[in-house]
């Protein structure tokens, strides 16, 4: 019987299973749930996994201590009478926000619509609770409404999920990260007892009103500046300790978090287990991290999620960097995610997947369609933290599906959609990817994916700078247009080229590892420890181009999607000279339509300039502690608000003078020009430095 085989044999997801219903059992609101950073629950979670660590047979078993924001949800209970003086008494979800009641409190509370300036207009909410609708999905996040109605005086806001998430039932609260100060405390209520304080205020078809009522709220709900919580570290030795695979899960949660993300530790236990009972001698050492503070972890912050994998590999353990070869990050691996098992990588795996994926043995049947590997990680979990530190990482692709939402981040996260086949195909994908990580002599990255890529973001614009030219979108100045084209040209040239030379390096990696894994299923092991300690030089050039791949190609915009640099500049450049075109033929409406998708403007106009101001300094202003993996992964601003004011105000009146926002427009789509001018001179020396 091969490794593999044996491995498959003592994979048991009746363990995993009872171990993530065991998780369920530790909360902060007694009702509710939560394991929140820096909680009680949170830790004594921890404790119960260290236990369980060491109990199924891992080594070295550590609590590594990490600084965070913590948050500790007690309770938030609200009392009223309804028309038809029925006493309810109804259990309020939480965000990250300091609000603690002396017993129950009454407080007069309002409707204000959707929660926007304008539905604040002749109101005075000053002390009062404020109750809005809100999509986070389709619309805008918490953060906005929360601080507007901050600044106008009230005591908290309370938000009622209509669309987005928690579809799943009428009585569903919702639980996302804040992104937004402590001092602007905000609570969820489910859709039913929405509806009975709008019958109690009168409202109709969701329009902000005058009228108030009393209610009752007892509250405990604070955030903790600085807390000291624990990521929990198991290990299995490998003949080089220096060489590691990393496995990643989180385990603080909102709810009791069955799906998000207990099924996911217990995975990972599960596969350990496995791992530990099957024999199984590793050649690299195998770390199990069981990460806190991923759901939130800093506040008033834009980038207030994955904070303990972020303070893992960039604080209690940046040596892993250029020593753990891959991250196996899990995510929500008990249900089924559309069709097909995906497991979502940086580029740089892809290849080594695909080839894992095709010369796998039959594994358990839990899809219609085979497993495909997708690229690149998000921003949605922790391996993006882990990524950009320099450890290579991947995770089960967890988005798909109707479960983000209905379920996801509320209180019917449980078992209802726990799949077993799904959980164990994932045991097995995953186990056996460990055993093929541990037979390689160097590390597998193929570069020619980054490049290949980075090429199509370029190629595929469809911006005519020359076209743009004739339409004055240039000022006239048609060498600045002609410069970027020839910029576009050259550096796509060089990618095609570091594609050619990438595919040649990986063949060359695919050599030694194949004759590698041949040694080692030939017992000739002193020949591949030979061969492994000669490749030493090379996976550390591999490693460090990594590292350096991360910190000039990955960029996030401004809602958390993974770009290269030149994908934004450009995206910006076609929809400001657009906005110009659509203005200069008084096409207002198609401008405004293009004006709110560069970078952070798609609904700020809705709320308070203040309101903006926070939201946007707060990413260009803040430490690099307080950003974390954000930091440096913004491109420069644009501020539009003023500009898209004034024309909101023209489309008021019918004024069609738009010579004031032409001309701050050519300023900027001029600023976006020497934006993208400097930054495909710095991919192209990137390329040239690096990669060829």
């Amino acid at each position: 019987m091969t490794i593999q085989e044996t491995i498959l044999k003592h994979i048991d997801i009746d363990y995993s299973y009872r171990l993530a219903k065991r998780m369920e059992q530790v909360r902060s609101n007694e009702i509710l749930g939560y394991r929140s950073a820096g909680s009680r629950a949170e830790f004594e979670t921890g404790e119960m996994l260290k236990k369980e660590m060491e109990s199924i047979g891992l080594s070295d078993v550590t609590k590594d201590a990490i600084t965070v924001d913590g948050w500790e949800f007690k309770k938030a209970v609200l009392h009223f009478t309804a028309e038809d003086e029925t006493a309810h008494e109804v259990q309020l979800g939480a965000y990250q926000t300091t609000f603690v009641t002396d017993g129950p409190e009454e407080f007069e509370l309002m409707y204000l619509g959707k929660g926007t300036a304008s539905d604040y207009e002749g109101k005075d909410v000053t002390g009062k609770l404020v109750l809005v609708d809100i999509n986070q999905r389709d619309e805008w996040w918490i953060n906005y409404p929360v601080y507007q109605a901050h600044l106008k005086g009230a005591r908290a806001l309370i938000a009622v999920q209509c669309g987005g998430y928690g579809e799943i039932d009428d009585e569903a609260l919702n639980a996302q990260d804040i992104a937004g100060p402590e001092n602007a405390p905000a609570f969820s209520i489910s859709r039913k007892d929405a509806n009975a304080l709008k019958q109690l205020l009168h409202v109709e078809e969701g329009v902000a009103g005058n009228e108030s009522i009393k209610i009752l709220l007892d509250s405990d709900t604070r955030v903790m500046r600085d807390c000291t919580t624990y990521n929990i570290v198991g290990r299995i030795p490998g003949l080089h300790p220096d060489r590691m695979v990393m496995l990643s899960a989180h385990y603080d949660s909102y709810f009791s978090g069955f799906q998000d993300d207990n099924t996911a530790i217990a995975m990972m236990l599960g596969i350990a287990k496995a791992l530990v009972d099957s024999g199984f001698k590793p050649r690299n050492t195998i770390i199990f991290c069981a990460m806190a503070a991923e759901e939130w972890g800093v506040a008033d912050s834009n980038f207030d999620w994955s904070t303990g994998a972020y303070e893992q590999v960039f604080t209690a353990h940046p040596e892993w960097v250029g020593k753990v070869i891959a991250d196996l990050n899990f995510e929500l691996p008990a249900l089924a995610h559309g069709t097909r098992a995906r497991i979502r990588s940086c580029y740089e795996y892809t290849q080594f997947l695909e080839d894992y994926l095709s010369e796998l043995p039959e594994l358990t049947r839990a899809y219609p369609e085979e497993t495909r590997i997708t690229a690149p990680i998000e921003t949605w979990s922790d391996d993006f933290s882990i990524a950009i530190s320099g450890i290579p990482s991947m995770v089960n692709d967890f988005t798909g599906g109707s479960f983000m939402e209905t379920h996801y981040h509320s209180q019917f996260d449980n078992d209802e959609f726990y799949d077993a086949q799904v959980y164990r195909l994932h045991h097995e994908l995953f186990a056996l990817l460990i055993v093929a990580l541990d037979e390689t002599a160097v590390v597998p990255l193929c570069f020619a994916p980054v490049m290949h890529h980075a090429f199509h973001g370029l190629d595929d614009n469809d911006l005519d700078f020359s076209e743009n030219s004739k339409h004055g979108l240039h000022s006239g100045i048609d060498a600045f247009g002609m410069d970027l084209e020839f910029q576009i040209s050259s550096l796509c040239d060089l990618l095609r080229i570091a594609e050619q030379k990438a595919w040649r390096d990986y063949d060359d990696l695919e050599v030694s590892n194949n004759l590698y894994r041949h040694l080692l299923n030939e017992g000739e092991n002193a020949q591949a420890e030979e061969l492994f300690e000669k490749a030493r030089k090379t996976e550390n050039l591999l490693l460090e181009r990594f590292k350096k791949t991360q910190d000039a190609l990955v960029r996030i915009d401004w809602y958390g999607n993974v770009l290269y640099p030149h994908e934004i500049l450009l995206k910006n450049l076609k929809l400001v000279s657009g906005s110009i075109h659509a203005l200069q033929n008084r096409r207002l409406s198609s401008a405004l339509r293009r004006l709110y998708q560069v970078d952070n403007n798609a609904y700020a106009f809705m709320f308070d300039e203040d309101v903006y101001n926070h939201f946007t300094n707060y990413v260009l202003h803040q430490p690099k502690e307080r950003l974390k993996w954000g930091y440096g992964r913004l491109m420069p601003h644009e501020n539009l608000y003023g500009l898209v004011k004034s024309l909101l105000k023209k489309q008021e009146t019918g004024e069609t003078d738009y010579e004031d926002e032409l001309r701050r427009l050519t300023e900027i789509r001029d600023n976006q020009h020497k934006l993208l001018a400097e930054t495909l001179e710095e991919l192209s020396r990137l390329i040239k430095t690096v990669f060829l």
